[in-house]
């Protein structure tokens, strides 16, 4: 089986035929030039879960309610979900608002794993939501690459597990995928084991639809790729949702700087 085999057969196992992997992460590389893809989505269960959509705000992806009349806690939906620092060429994308207390972090010149010591996984007992994060930071070297998981801990879920991953740079056309749960279940299982390898073929439009086809119809309530460029060209943002406005509207926008 090669890499891409096995990239498709997680994509295909994990979320493809998992009615609910819950809110998902895929940081990866562009199968058509030197771009990166930032792939995120989120999944609901409760009315007040799938009373969500994406909202594209520049380079910013956030969330906000559907029906603001309907909204009961604003506490873990309301968020902004991807966050950029373009003089330092990092992108962010978590799925709570541990993506601000990232962007403040390095702002300050703190570090990945010092923003991630302030969180603890999400306080929805009986489930524990995990929180997922992922950073791309162009011009770094060795890996460009950071994603992190805060879990309940199996002895004491009062304590947070925390674990960062640092993958080398993946092939063109793949990523790495890390979901909030394994599978539905009560309480909802943790997502386990280190980031999936899943697939990142075609354009933000083409990824789109594959994973937007891919995630359980009942469940799925939005979904934003971002593309971002190689220095110096535009990178854009597509959102479908299902809620509010016409699926698979696109942002396109322009870097503030170049990376040096």
């Amino acid at each position: 089986m090669t890499i891409a085999d096995q990239a498709e057969a997680n994509f295909q196992h994990h979320i493809a035929n998992n009615s609910y992997p819950g809110r998902g992460s895929v940081v990866g590389r562009s199968a058509l030039d030197d771009g990166w893809l930032m792939i995120y989505w989120i999944m609901g269960r409760s009315e007040n879960s799938r009373n969500r959509r994406f909202v594209v705000d520049g380079p910013t992806l956030r969330t906000e309610p559907a029906d603001r009349s309907k909204l009961e806690d604003p506490s873990l939906i309301i968020y902004e979900a991807m966050l950029e620092l373009p003089l330092t060429g990092i992108y962010l994308v978590s799925n709570g608002d541990q993506t601000r207390t990232l962007y403040e972090t390095l702002q300050s010149r703190g570090s990945f794993d010092q923003a991630m010591t302030r969180r603890e996984r999400e306080p929805d007992a009986p489930h524990y939501t995990p929180r997922i994060s992922g950073m791309l930071q162009l011009g770094a070297s060795p890996a460009p690459i950071t994603l992190s998981i805060l879990r309940a801990n199996a002895a004491d879920p009062m304590q947070t597990d925390r674990t960062t991953f640092r993958p080398a740079p993946p092939p063109p056309g793949l990523g790495y995928c890390l979901t909030t749960y394994q599978c539905d279940g009560s309480p909802l299982p943790a997502f386990a084991g280190d980031p999936l390898l899943v697939p990142c073929g075609g354009s933000a439009e083409d990824v789109l639809k594959t994973y937007w086809d891919g995630l359980d119809r009942d469940n799925r309530i939005s979904l934003a790729v971002k593309y971002v460029a190689a220095p110096g060209q535009s990178g854009r943002v597509v959102v479908i949702n299902r809620h509010g406005a016409k699926p698979g509207s696109k942002v396109t926008y322009s870097p503030a700087a170049k990376v040096r």
